[in-house]
C-alpha cells in the first residue's frame, strides 16, 4: 500500500482526498476527503485575473490541507489545478503559493485531461456494480468549466466547455454586482442559450447522443440528489451511486431558478457557498439531460479527485 494525497482546485471549491493505494489493484481506501470553497474563480470571466481575496482564501485552504497530509503521512502528492487558473493572467502567482505552501507545483491541467481524470475516478467502480449499460458520458459540471466524457472501458472522446456554475451566475445572473434574486426570466433564457451554444460546441467533439448512461459529478448534481432525497443534512453515502430522474431534475431546477437566497440557503443539504450559484448548475445539468434524451442521471461520489489519486498508483 502507497499512502497518497490528491488535491482538486477548481473554480468554485478545493477538495482533499488521502488514501491508502494498492499499486496491485488500483483500489483506494479512503482516510479523508473533504472540500472548502473558496471561489477562486471569482471574477477570472470578467477580468482574466485571480482576485487577491480568492487567492488568500485557496492559501488559507491549502495550509489547512498541508497539516491534513502531514498527519496522515502521505508518501505521495499531486495537485491538480483547472479550469480558474488556466483562465487567469496571473496564474504564477497562484502557482508559486502553492508551492511555497505544499512543497509541490500545482499541474495546470488542460481540458481534456480533467475529462480523462473525471472519467477514471467516476467509473472505475460502475463495472462491478449495477451493470449500467455503456458507453457512459460522465459531466462534471464544475465552477468554470463543464467536462464531458464518452467512454466504455477507456475515454472514447472528451471536451471542456466553459459553462460552469460560477460562470454562468457571474455571466448572466448578476447585476450591479450583486446575484439577481432571483433572476428574471430574460436572464434565465440568456443563461439557457449559453449553455445550448456550449453544448453544441461539445458535440463537435463528442457523441453525446451516443451515451446510455449518464453519471453525474461534483456539487451542483451531488446537491441536486440531495435536495431530491430530501435528505435532512448532505450525506455522500446517500449520494453516491443515487439516480435522479429528468422530471425531478426539471422540478428542482425551476424551483431554485424562482426561489430567494434565503429560500435556498434554509435547504439543509445546502453548502452555504452554493447557494448563489446552484440554479445555474442545476440548469446545466438539465440541459444536458434535454439534449441526450436522458430519463435519469446516476451521480457519483467519486470524480476528477479519485482519478488523481489513482494516478498515483
Amino acid at each position: 500500500m502507497t499512502r497518497v494525497a490528491a488535491v482538486d482546485c477548481g473554480t468554485n471549491s478545493i477538495r482533499l482526498l488521502v488514501a491508502d493505494a494498492d499499486p496491485g489493484t488500483g483500489e483506494l481506501v479512503e482516510l479523508d476527503r473533504r472540500m472548502t470553497i473558496v471561489r477562486l474563480g471569482q471574477g477570472v470571466d470578467r477580468t482574466g485575473r485571480l482576485a487577491p481575496d480568492a487567492l488568500r482564501r485557496t492559501f488559507a485552504a491549502c495550509r489547512e490541507y498541508a497539516g491534513i497530509i502531514k498527519e496522515h503521512g502521505a508518501e505521495r502528492l499531486r495537485f491538480v489545478a483547472t479550469s480558474a487558473s488556466r483562465d487567469a493572467e496571473n496564474r504564477d502567482e497562484f502557482v508559486s503559493g502553492v508551492l511555497d505552501i505544499l512543497g509541490v507545483e500545482p499541474e495546470v491541467i488542460s481540458g481534456d485531461q480533467e475529462a480523462a481524470f473525471s472519467f477514471i475516478g467516476a467509473t472505475r467502480e460502475l463495472a462491478g456494480g449495477d451493470h449500467l449499460p455503456k458507453p457512459y458520458l460522465v459531466v462534471d459540471i464544475g465552477g468554470g468549466s463543464t467536462e464531458f466524457v464518452v467512454g466504455d472501458d477507456r475515454v472514447r472522446a472528451a471536451r471542456s466547455v466553459d459553462i460552469g456554475c460560477v460562470r454562468m451566475t457571474e455571466r448572466h445572473l448578476v447585476r450591479g454586482g450583486v446575484v439577481s434574486d432571483p433572476p428574471s426570466e430574460e436572464q434565465i433564457a440568456a443563461m439557457r442559450a449559453d449553455i445550448e451554444a456550449a453544448l453544441d460546441l461539445a458535440e463537435e467533439t463528442v457523441p453525446l447522443r451516443e451515451a446510455r448512461t449518464l453519471v453525474g459529478l461534483a456539487g451542483s448534481v451531488t446537491t441536486v440528489s440531495a435536495i431530491a432525497q430530501e435528505l435532512p443534512e448532505y450525506d455522500s453515502e446517500a449520494i453516491h451511486h443515487s439516480r435522479v430522474s429528468h422530471d425531478r431534475v426539471r422540478e428542482i431546477t425551476e424551483w431554485l431558478l424562482r426561489s430567494t437566497h434565503a429560500e435556498r440557503a434554509a435547504v439543509p443539504s445546502m453548502h452555504p457557498g452554493r447557494v448563489d450559484v446552484i440554479g445555474a448548475g442545476a440548469l446545466v445539468l438539465l440541459s444536458i439531460m434535454e439534449r441526450i434524451g436522458a430519463r435519469e442521471v446516476v451521480v457519483s461520489e467519486h470524480d476528477i479527485l479519485d482519478g488523481i489519486g489513482w494516478s498515483l498508483t
